[in-house]
């Protein structure tokens, strides 16, 4: 028998709801699972709620493995990105070889603040879907001209990042 969901998680299931995200819970826990088409890259996005501190966790994940040459230049790539952001932070899961961006809030009510949670949820799948074209260079470097790649300049361009969505109530990703 599956325990009913908090005020937090069904706040969150509403919108989802409302925003027309398919999505699912994920048995025994306080977690929503869901995937988006980004422009570069398919996201695999968990929401995790803690009703014990009125927080929401929204992780998106992309799966992206890297050589052992090219390692360390992605892993300097998430180093360099974490320093531009405000909020949230890139990882890598080594044991799933999965390129991750967390970030959380917490609020004041038991009820979660819709615009907020979208808000939340869109940065995510922005933020993964701006690195993966960085990675891919990373990744796609000739070993033996590695040691040319300037990270600080590749994140620099420009040319790579995805299209700004327009500003409309139907934003999709």
């Amino acid at each position: 028998m599956s325990q009913p969901h908090s005020l937090q998680l069904q706040s969150v299931l509403d919108i989802f709801g409302e925003q027309g995200w398919q999505c699912e819970t994920v048995e025994g826990r306080q977690v929503i699972e869901t995937a988006f088409e980004a422009h570069h890259t398919r996201v695999h996005l968990l929401a995790q709620v803690f009703p014990e501190l009125n927080a929401l966790a929204i992780v998106a994940e992309s799966p992206l493995s890297f050589s052992e040459k090219h390692l360390p230049y992605a892993l300097e790539l998430l180093v360099r990105s974490n320093k531009q952001l405000t909020l949230g932070n890139f990882e890598y899961d080594f044991d799933r070889e999965m390129v991750v961006f967390r970030h959380s809030n917490l609020f004041e009510k038991e009820k979660y603040d819709r615009d907020i949670i979208i808000s939340m949820v869109h940065c995510a799948i922005a933020e993964l879907d701006r690195f993966i074209p960085y990675a891919a260079t990373v990744q796609q470097t000739a070993p033996d001209l590695l040691e040319d790649l300037s990270i600080e300049r590749l994140l620099m361009r420009e040319d790579m990042m995805p299209p700004i969505p327009e500003d409309s109530e139907e934003e999709e990703f």
